[in-house]
């Protein structure tokens, strides 16, 4: 089976909007009070491939900066994906 690198690059993409948006969304449940998305989903959808996407959102919402799963986990995450993602496509 032949790797296709145009789809990881459209999934990583897709990944990383979904979970930027997630953040947002949690931010906004937050400040109005309404049930919130669980941290583990949040989490999930970084390991997933969305890390950069998701540590994006924490600094641009200001939002789980004092967790530090989400504070040491994401930019490891992000590390980790870097390094798969330079393997696969180099």
């Amino acid at each position: 089976m032949k790797f296709n690198s145009e789809i990881l690059i459209i999934y990583i993409a897709a990944i990383n909007a979904l979970a930027f948006a997630l953040f947002a969304q949690d931010k906004r449940l937050a400040q109005n009070r309404r049930w919130r998305i669980r941290e583990r989903s949040l989490l999930l959808v970084a390991l997933l491939g969305g890390a950069t996407g998701g540590l994006i959102g924490m600094h641009v919402f200001r939002h789980k900066t004092r967790h530090l799963l989400f504070r040491w986990g994401l930019p490891l995450m992000v590390i980790a994906q870097g390094l798969c993602l330079f393997h696969l496509l180099w």
